[in-house]
């Protein structure tokens, strides 16, 4: 019994060894098997070391592959503690370097970490200070690269472009916007070492760094030039509050530029205030936009077939009472019978009074919201104010009559250049955007927007009429001085006092001027607004219209605009420059020459009884007064 009971317990022993036996082979396999990655990596991670490489952030890029933010290489400092021989030594060595307390430094050089990376004096060093750390030649201190954001053009479209932190992460603009798209994958340099942090005899592994994908815009950088010169020019000599300039194609909601006063150079954002650097103000300024306003209206006007521009008359007093108030005219005489074209030429409030009425205000206030006033416009930046309409319940008779020559409500803008191109590109509302598209490091494109349709608001014939309404207030009225010899300019001025605390402000208005061209086939509509100017007529006419006619002169060399015949003749004053047609002197002797040109001054070169040539050439409209050259010969 005794024997009987030992060899149970030996064939117990033998089935329980092989069982632990069997379940050892298969944790070998399974591990072998199935685990081997996993662990792998777990034990790697106990030895390996990486030395973080950033990556470049992918490029900022204009309609024409200008690169607006690009990248320059700069070097940052990592400890690998560990492998600090004497740490007193370097950190006192490195305090000196960064020009920081050696108490500052201990906290990193005594760190017990694996690597420590010295933030933030040791991030984005200067050559002169990498130089200086190399030559200290250290063990366990690194240089690695680091890639910072670089604004070639400083202030230019700077506030929407937007800029990036220290981490090269995006905290404005189109740099937050499409953050995820310009930001790379960072590489790094492994390498291994033992639990003291000694590095180890094994290959090093380099993982490259990938670049994050570019964004081609829509602006074009001749036009955004051009309105950053005059901009600059504008605060020169007004001295205003701010100032805004704004240019979108209208057949398509492309912004072609943008920029805005007071502004500021991304590379060195830390010296600006939050409020200058997270204004930007064609989007987010909201305002009463006084009498470019006046478009909407009378383009509401005309579709809904209250108004006959020219076969409608209107007498204007100087003014009109409204529920108790007295609405004047600017001219306070007024302009006793005029056409409602005439109207819309001389800008005159009681003849927009009496459309508002003609319309009503269920009619006006729902053109209001078909054109997006009271709504974002949905560009793709951030920060887009929304402006204020009156609810309609809240629409009285003085409301109705003030929001009909743009005072009462308050818009963007981004909502006034998006609803006038629809008032002149045949009448459809389009969503405007400034990112064109997405490509790769190849060139590749990623990604691609096109056009977005909202709705249609008017017909193509209202469109029409609008479009030669607006060319003759530039030919023929407060838009003159931003007329120019051969190029059909339309446009419309705009002065509203500025409002605070419900009260008009004295002598204190933002001055405004809605132009497009060609008028008859537009292809850029410009918006640009003076908030305050100092030291000038209180008169829109006088202050904006001849900057945007600069800026009308560049937009047609930047979209290679041809002169056209056609135009509507100007109405001159004594103070305009009058355009008449060169005629054509050549083979006509000096005196007969001299007879034709009576107009215009004259230099002759050459000898001879005969004009063999003629500089500028004939048919071309040229300013009285203007120089003639003639080549004389026989």
């Amino acid at each position: 019994m005794f024997f009987k009971e030992i060899d149970y317990r030996i064939r117990l022993l033998l089935v329980i060894v092989i069982v632990l036996f069997l379940f050892i082979i298969f944790r070998v396999l399974y591990i072998q098997i199935f685990d081997y990655d996993k662990l792998s990596d777990l034990a790697n991670d106990l030895w390996s070391r990486n030395l973080p490489l950033a990556a470049d952030r992918g490029l900022i890029l204009d309609r024409n592959g200008v690169i607006l933010a690009d990248n320059i290489t700069t070097t940052s400092l990592v400890l690998i503690p560990n492998q600090l021989e004497d740490r007193e030594k370097v950190s006192t060595l490195l305090s000196k370097a960064l020009g920081v307390t050696k108490e500052e430094m201990d906290k990193h050089v005594y760190k017990n970490s694996s690597i420590e990376r010295v933030h933030p004096e040791g991030r984005q060093l200067s050559y002169e200070v990498a130089d200086y750390i190399e030559s200290l030649n250290l063990a366990g201190v690194y240089l690695v690269k680091e890639s910072k954001r670089y604004y070639p053009y400083k202030s230019l479209l700077s506030h929407a472009i937007g800029y990036v932190g220290i981490d090269n992460q995006g905290l404005s603009g189109i740099e937050l916007e499409y953050d995820d798209v310009l930001t790379g994958t960072d590489g790094a340099i492994k390498y291994y070492s033992d639990a003291k942090g000694n590095t180890l005899d094994l290959s090093q592994v380099y993982s490259a760094p990938i670049s994050g994908n570019n964004v081609n815009l829509t602006i074009d950088i001749n036009i955004q030039q051009s309105l950053e010169r005059e901009l600059d020019n504008i605060v020169d000599m007004f001295s205003p509050d701010m100032a805004l300039a704004l240019v979108m194609d209208p057949n398509s909601g492309e912004i072609l530029g943008m920029s805005s006063r007071p502004n500021y150079d991304a590379n060195h954002y830390s010296d600006y205030s939050l409020e200058e650097l997270s204004r930007n103000l064609p989007i987010w300024a909201s305002y009463e936009p006084g009498s470019t306003f006046k478009i909407i209206t009378t383009a509401s006007a005309i579709e809904e077939g209250v108004v006959d521009l020219e076969k409608d008359t209107f007498y204007d007093s100087g003014s009109v009472i409204v529920s108790g108030a007295r609405i004047g005219c600017w001219k306070s005489k007024g302009h006793g019978f005029q056409t409602f074209l005439q109207v819309l030429e001389n800008s005159c409030n009681p003849g927009f009074v009496e459309l508002g009425n003609r319309l009503g205000k269920e009619k006006l206030f729902s053109y209001l919201d078909k054109f997006g006033f009271g709504k974002k416009t949905g560009i793709d930046l951030n920060g887009e104010g929304k402006g204020i309409i009156f609810d309609l319940d809240q629409v009285g008779n003085l409301e109705l009559a003030t929001t009909a020559f743009g005072q009462g409500v308050s818009v963007t803008p981004i909502q006034q250049v998006t609803a006038v191109s629809a008032v002149i590109n045949g009448g459809n509302l389009y969503t405007p955007y400034i990112v064109k598209s997405v490509t790769d490091l190849k060139n590749k494109t990623i990604s691609e927007k096109v056009p977005q349709l909202i709705r249609r608001v008017i017909s193509e014939d209202t469109s029409k009429k609008m479009r030669s309404a607006l060319e003759s207030v530039v030919a023929r009225g407060g838009g003159r001085y931003a007329y120019i010899d051969g190029y059909r300019i339309g446009g419309k001025t705009g002065t509203a006092q500025k409002v605070e605390n419900g009260h008009y402000l004295d002598n204190n208005y933002i001055m405004s001027f809605m132009a497009i061209v060609p008028s008859n086939n537009p292809e850029a509509v410009l918006y640009l607004a003076i908030d305050n100017p100092k030291n000038t007529a209180l008169l829109s006419s006088y202050t904006t219209a001849p900057v945007a006619r600069r800026i009308l002169l560049d937009i047609i060399e930047a979209l290679d605009i041809p002169k056209q015949k056609d135009q509507i003749e100007k109405i001159y004053q004594w103070d305009d420059k009058v355009y008449t047609e060169l005629p054509n002197v050549i083979g006509q002797d000096v005196k007969t020459a001299k007879k034709m040109l009576f107009e215009f001054e004259i230099e002759y070169t050459g000898n001879g009884e005969k004009v063999i040539e003629q500089s500028p050439k004939a048919g071309e409209r040229i300013a009285k007064g203007s120089t003639i050259r003639l080549l004389l010969g026989n």
